[in-house]
């Protein structure tokens, strides 16, 4: 839910912080005797009084009249709204208030009307476009902050729509594999759906999280790796060269798997030429690649729902901080991912 960091006490601190410089620049008069606040007399009073209330009922009432929806003829109309209302409360304070209170008036008796409305144009300025600026300040505050949180969330969407495309894709391939051990009546079958639960439960429990550590990133990989040994008769289809200085690192969940399965899925494995795996992590950068060697029958490719994903991901994550090649040379693909932490 959102929740706009300048909160109402925030306003309301930044308003006191105004009438504080406003005071300071208006009342204060700064002389060899030092800062010290001008004498107010019964029709300064009565200014400063219109002054005010004139700011908040542009600032409360008028001006979210104005931008909701803002309209050229509602702008019109609401500056000359809060100027009536300006001239009107000075003639009730000046011109009728203090004449039954105190006698005295203002303006001299028989003011025309054109002179008094061309005097108060001349004063109510002031609070119209200080009110009108700070409001619009608060406004574009708020509209700055409310784009960011939009920003965020989609792109909190779009990573939970890719990680979703990304579990089934796993999910299929492994119950083919799972379907033809079945129906070869494989040993390995029961072991293979034992090994499908440990990662579902990982895919239930831990990639719904923005980052989980390296480590369990790795344990999910090489569940996988052993799935799919199950399916072969030759288990030694995978040679691992890591260096990692701590496996507590935080990275987002299915960010190394997705280049393993694309070797799986595009590859041609054996224990003559295996499918290398190389990994080194340290707290400037975690540096992963994958060589496989071309499958015969198999064009392999950086693409597939996983990879494709996997770079949208990586573009919303790590923005100018990651690189992701690919290289197809004597019949051997790499993928190599390079993330910078720092």
């Amino acid at each position: 839910m959102y929740k706009s960091t300048l909160s109402v006490k925030k306003e309301i601190a930044l308003h006191l912080l105004f009438w504080v410089i406003w005071v300071y620049f208006t009342l204060a008069v700064v002389d060899a005797n030092g800062i010290h606040f001008a004498e107010m007399d019964l029709f300064s009073s009565t200014w400063c009084i219109t002054y005010v209330v004139t700011f908040y009922v542009n600032y409360l009432f008028v001006l979210p009249k104005v931008f909701h929806p803002f309209k050229w003829i509602k702008a019109i109309a609401g500056l000359v709204v809060i100027f009536l209302f300006f001239a009107a409360l000075r003639y009730f304070l000046e011109q009728f208030l203090t004449v039954q209170l105190f006698n005295v008036q203002n303006y001299n008796p028989g003011t025309g009307i054109l002179y008094y409305i061309y005097d108060n144009t001349f004063y109510a300025a002031r609070p119209i476009i200080l009110s009108s600026a700070f409001w619009l300040i608060v406004l574009l505050v708020r509209l700055l902050d409310y784009n960011k949180y939009i920003i965020e969330e989609q792109k909190n969407t779009e990573i939970k729509f890719l990680k979703a495309q990304i579990n089934p894709h796993f999910v299929f391939n492994t119950l083919n594999n799972i379907y033809s051990m079945v129906h070869f009546q494989s040993p390995n079958a029961l072991p293979a759906i034992e090994k499908l639960s440990s990662i579902m439960r990982f895919t239930t429990y831990e990639a719904p999280r923005n980052f989980i550590r390296l480590g369990e990133e790795l344990n999910y990989i090489h569940a996988y790796l052993e799935l799919e040994e199950l399916r072969h008769y030759d288990k030694s289809f995978v040679s691992w060269e890591t260096t990692v200085q701590s496996d507590n690192h935080e990275i987002p969940p299915y960010l190394l798997s997705p280049l393993v399965e694309n070797a799986l899925k595009h590859g041609s494995y054996t224990a003559e030429i295996p499918i290398i795996i190389r990994l080194s992590c340290n707290d400037q950068q975690l540096d992963f690649e994958v060589i496989n060697r071309i499958g015969n029958q198999k064009k392999d490719k950086l693409g597939g729902i996983g990879i494709d994903n996997l770079k949208n991901r990586l573009e919303i994550l790590y923005p100018e901080k990651h690189t992701l090649q690919t290289t197809e040379q004597e019949g051997l693909f790499s993928a190599h991912l390079v993330i910078y932490f720092q």
